[in-house]
């Protein structure tokens, strides 16, 4: 009873109950978790997961603090790996296009952003990964701008940033730490122009602050198992649960 009172007062005015509140900690664990043994995928599986119980303009927002906090917990973990030398040009795209995208984010009606979220996780879990060779300062403001532009409509675009990445270096440890880097720069901007295009924050900061904290979790935990995964079976299980709820959006979306 005094369970239930608690989290009927912490959740109140977001349509989340307990046991969602629940699972949605245990998804960031994971999500932190598979982004720190494996370098991305996470992401997706939280945004993918949310979207069942959040709508898509509550949703980019609330999932872009979740983000950002697992990605700035990578990048302090392996912050002497990050290129430093790209930072400042995708910073510069990033902010082009996170100004271009909050201009069109709100006037997206709802079946869209959902049809756009499902056609995303579809190409980021099944889309053959294609290869970027020696990009430079030029390629990175752009891939900063257009990640920027889609990340606030789709949230994770972790997948469309990380082949520039890899390109960049062939240092796996490079790989990881400077992908969060990037990605924390782009979430932070998000998050910043929802702010500014007046989002509450507020009714979700209980579990904002929850899912942090198990993303923490999952992010150390995934780096002490780092060389001990069987990752075949992460990827498998993940393909289909993450086609699944694409299909589930889809359909939600055609409905409306």
């Amino acid at each position: 009873m005094i369970v239930e009172t608690y989290s009927q007062f912490f959740l109140q005015n977001t349509g989340i109950g307990p046991g969602v509140f629940l699972m949605l900690c245990g998804v960031s664990f994971l999500g932190s978790f598979i982004s720190a043994s494996m370098g991305i995928g996470g992401g997706v599986l939280v945004l993918a997961t949310m979207a069942l119980f959040l709508p898509p303009a509550i949703l980019i927002p609330v999932h872009g603090v979740v983000q950002l906090g697992s990605n700035i917990g990578r990048t302090i973990i392996m912050a002497r790996n990050v290129l430093l030398a790209i930072v400042p040009v995708f910073l510069a795209g990033t902010l082009l296009g996170a100004v271009i995208g909050g201009k069109l984010v709100v006037a997206l009606p709802l079946p869209v952003l959902q049809i756009v979220l499902a056609l995303f996780i579809i190409y980021a879990t099944w889309a053959p990964k294609f290869t970027a060779h020696n990009p430079g300062n030029l390629t990175f403001f752009g891939i900063g701008a257009i990640g920027a532009f889609t990340t606030m409509f789709v949230g994770a675009t972790g997948p469309l940033i990380a082949p520039f990445v890899a390109a960049a270096t062939s240092k796996r440890a490079q790989v990881v730490a400077t992908h969060a880097m990037l990605m924390s720069i782009q979430h932070l901007l998000k998050i910043a122009v929802f702010g500014f295009l007046g989002f509450a924050f507020g009714p979700y900061i209980p579990l904002l602050v929850a899912m942090l904290l198990f993303g923490f979790a999952g992010t150390y935990a995934g780096k002490i198992v780092l060389n001990r995964l069987p990752e075949h079976m992460f990827r498998t299980g993940l393909k289909i649960i993450l086609t699944l709820i694409a299909i589930r959006l889809l359909v939600s979306a055609l409905l409306r």
